[in-house]
């Protein structure tokens, strides 16, 4: 009789373990449609890209490179207003160059590629989104509520920041950089485009920090008097991520990257602390119904 118990109980956790693994399996199997269409939408996007190439080349690309940028335009303005000299940028003294018998190709490849990530970030955002919403619980549904429309607001306005104050500064601090009137700048393009595209995205994913803090914080696992008094370990990372993503020594650039990230950490306390007030509210409000 044991043993006949014994047996049954063994078909029964075969079959948790079957309908288990069927559950694995079936995500694996909506992970790899989201995947599936992220690609699409990245090869569309590239594809997009390389159709009108000469733009993205010319004008996006090479656009750091030129006096005529915007960027270099504004502060010749600003310098003349202000009478600042050595303001104005009058020359950026570097040339590009291919080492690699497939460079071009490669640049053509990698930079489509680099554009379609940018341009497509609001929809693998959407794909992210769809894929976890399911695993999710009501209060954490609620405290990820338009995650995508604000992520991506907070990312262009990043990747713009990145492109046109910190490219710019970066690119004329490097380039105006002489040891010896003997040397050259004669730059890869592979450098160059390195440059570019880790400034300019790394600028757009950390403008994130304040939808980060703000689902933490409606998650409970962020509070505002934490970052409050965590203010000063954060001045201290945020410098050092500044001089991560800006490969020069010039304090000026240094302190251009920092300064948004700094009140991007303030906006970030401020949200957390407004998240937090209303959870105090939603609390009195439940124990005074009572």
């Amino acid at each position: 009789m044991s043993k006949s118990k014994e047996l049954i109980n063994a078909i029964k956790q075969k079959g948790k373990n079957l309908e288990g693994e069927m559950s694995f399996f079936e995500h694996l199997e909506v992970l790899r449609w989201h995947i599936i269409r992220s690609v699409i939408a990245i090869v569309v996007f590239a594809v997009l890209s390389f159709t009108f190439y000469d733009f993205v080349f010319n004008k996006i690309i090479m656009g750091p490179k030129s006096l005529d940028f915007w960027t270099y335009r504004m502060m010749c303005k600003v310098g003349d207003l202000l009478s600042l000299d050595g303001f104005c940028v009058e020359r950026i003294p570097f040339n590009i160059i291919n080492t690699e018998m497939a460079g071009q190709f490669m640049l053509q490849i990698n930079s489509c590629l680099l554009m379609a990530v940018a341009l497509g970030f609001p929809y693998l955002l959407f794909e992210i989104w769809l894929f976890i919403k399911p695993a999710l619980t009501d209060v954490e549904k609620n405290s990820a509520r338009g995650f995508v429309f604000y992520a991506t607001v907070l990312f262009v306005i990043g990747a713009l920041f990145g492109y046109y104050i910190v490219v710019p500064l970066s690119v004329n601090f490097l380039t105006n950089v002489s040891l010896s009137a003997e040397i050259t700048n004669q730059i890869t393009i592979d450098s160059y485009l390195s440059l570019i595209a880790t400034l300019t995205l790394g600028c757009g994913v950390i403008f994130l920090l304040p939808i980060v803090i703000f689902i933490l914080s409606r998650l409970g696992l962020m509070t505002p008097a934490f970052m409050r008094a965590s203010r000063r370990y954060a001045v201290v990372i945020i410098l050092i991520i500044a001089a991560i993503i800006t490969p020069t020594a010039d304090i000026i650039t240094l302190l251009t990257v920092s300064a948004p990230m700094f009140m991007l950490y303030e906006l970030s306390i401020m949200v957390s602390a407004n998240v937090h007030k209303r959870k105090l509210e939603k609390e009195k409000e439940f124990y005074n119904q009572k």
